[in-house]
């Protein structure tokens, strides 16, 4: 496993990202501890969960189930860098959601309490919340900060414009400020190249890229009904890029490489990308995509990729003028 520096901050992170989304929900407890095991040891040191996610067994279930694993050997602790998030509803009160500093320092709380650790190095916003001024946000971030419970912080699903917003705000008052965002991000969708990863770019901001498979569409999970997304969404997906997915699975056999490993193989190649996000289900899933960071694409190769899932202009001045 090879390693990349998170945005402009020294702390060394693995090109893979395990996403924890599945485990409690779909993967069971059994499973999850098998593939958190399997990514210690291929050499994975990039564990991202959120404070919400949990499914049908309610909100805050997976990261109780990250805390029972890291329970069972406290050394684990120390060999991974523990991501989560925050802004999700996590119950019907009104104040228990969003970016406020009221529920960033009660969500953080809640978050250790789950995890059964005493510190997080990446805090990430799950969601911009436009009714929250960056002063405040920043004011509860310096706090945790401050309390040694974060140690980074990061953005998820952010547009360019609020990644330089809050990043100057940050400047201004000599903090570091954002050093990630976890962006949607693959060959299907290519929208976050207009104005995301330039600004990311510009700012030293590492991108993490969520939904590397595009839901599984470019790994065949339109024809896998075990697949979290499968069903009407992909098979939908499946048809309006029916001739791309073609022409890519042509390109995949010509390699000799499953799809979903040129897929992410791709993403590592592009600029300003630090990690791919893996969320899998099952243990042959993960496994099957441990080797798509040694995965050398050429230059024609990826112009190839290129023409079948085209870039969506030249950014960031794709409509500039």
């Amino acid at each position: 496993m090879r390693f990349r520096r998170l945005g402009r901050t020294a702390l060394q992170v693995s090109e893979l990202c395990l996403g924890t989304m599945n485990f409690g929900p779909l993967t069971s407890r059994e499973e999850s501890f098998a593939i958190l095991g399997d990514a210690l040891e291929a050499g994975v040191n990039f564990v991202d969960t959120a404070d919400q996610y949990g499914g049908r067994l309610g909100v805050g279930a997976t990261e109780s189930l990250l805390g029972e694993w890291l329970a069972e050997d406290r050394s684990r602790r120390d060999r991974i860098v523990l991501a989560t998030k925050v802004h999700e509803p996590m119950s019907e009160d009104i104040n228990d959601r969003g970016l406020s500093a009221r529920h960033i320092q009660r969500a953080c709380d809640a978050s250790l309490k789950r995890l059964g650790v005493d510190h997080i190095d990446l805090y990430q916003m799950h969601h911009i919340d436009r009714a929250a001024p960056p002063e405040e946000i920043w004011q509860a971030m310096d706090r945790l900060i401050s309390q040694g419970k974060i140690t980074y912080v990061g953005s998820s699903n952010f547009p360019g414009w609020a990644i330089a917003r809050f990043n100057e705000k940050a400047a201004a008052s000599q903090r570091l400020g954002l050093v990630c965002e976890q962006s949607l991000y693959n060959l299907v969708e290519r929208r976050a190249e207009l104005e995301v990863l330039p600004a990311c770019q510009a700012y030293g901001v590492g991108v993490i890229a969520w939904s590397p498979l595009a839901g599984g569409l470019l790994a065949g999970a339109a024809t896998d009904p075990s697949g979290r997304r499968a069903g009407a969404q992909a098979s939908e997906g499946a048809r309006t890029h029916a001739q791309r997915l073609a022409d890519f699975a042509v390109l995949c056999d010509g390699l000799g490489q499953s799809s979903g490993v040129v897929a992410i193989a791709w993403l590592l190649h592009q600029p300003g990308v630090t990690a791919a996000i893996v969320g899998p289900r099952r243990r042959d899933q993960f496994a099957s995509l441990l080797k798509a960071p040694d995965l050398v694409l050429d230059k024609a190769v990826l112009s190839r990729l290129d023409a079948i899932f085209p870039p969506c202009g030249p950014a960031p001045e794709a409509y500039a003028w």
